[in-house]
């Protein structure tokens, strides 16, 4: 009796992949992004920001006030200087330097502005960058919201609620109208 390994012919063992034509699918996931889905059409065009003298007081009403997380902050020149976020505003709360005056903590806050406990080292994009790149340095970096400048010009912000609406929107379309297709997207 022959052995079953060796009575599969050579044609069988070399034959193409089971799923004919899904490296053109591959291909097409892998050039998708490339259509055009840019930062400048996700991101929200109205940011608001914050001047660095500001008192963190006004950020945070200002966050409260519109339901924002990120603020960015601009010098008297607007140009971007850094970025003020709701945890930078808790962080100064638990600061062991402010639990030590407790009994004076609302002056302490008062007297407290926005320089004082931004975020220096701000991460941005510009309008032109691939809608994919942003979210990947989003994930990287672990960030929610990217300021999009333009020279030193805050233009708008990409968070991730705007990601996730460009995301939608492409699930909408059905752009990806096969499940193997997204996960050849990103790479």
């Amino acid at each position: 009796m022959r052995h079953p390994k060796r009575s599969i012919t050579r044609d069988i063992r070399t034959r193409k992949p089971v799923h004919p034509g899904r490296e053109y699918d591959e291909l097409e996931a892998l050039q998708w992004p490339e259509a055009g889905v840019r930062v400048r059409d996700c991101m929200t065009r109205s940011a608001a920001t914050i001047h660095s003298d500001a008192l963190a007081r006004g950020a945070v009403d200002m966050m409260k006030k519109r339901k924002i997380r990120h603020l960015p902050v601009v010098d008297r020149e607007g140009h971007l200087v850094g970025i003020v976020t709701d945890r930078d505003l808790r962080q100064v709360v638990f600061d062991p330097a402010i639990q030590e005056r407790l009994g004076i903590l609302a002056e302490t806050l008062g007297a407290l502005t926005v320089r004082d406990v931004m975020t220096w080292g701000v991460v941005t994009v510009s309008p032109e960058t691939d809608i994919r790149q942003a979210a990947g340095l989003m994930r990287e970096q672990k960030i929610g919201a990217l300021p999009v400048v333009q020279g030193e010009r805050v233009m708008g912000i990409l968070t991730e609620t705007d990601v996730l609406r460009a995301f939608q929107d492409a699930l909408g379309k059905g752009v990806l109208s096969r499940p193997y297709r997204w996960a050849f997207a990103y790479r």
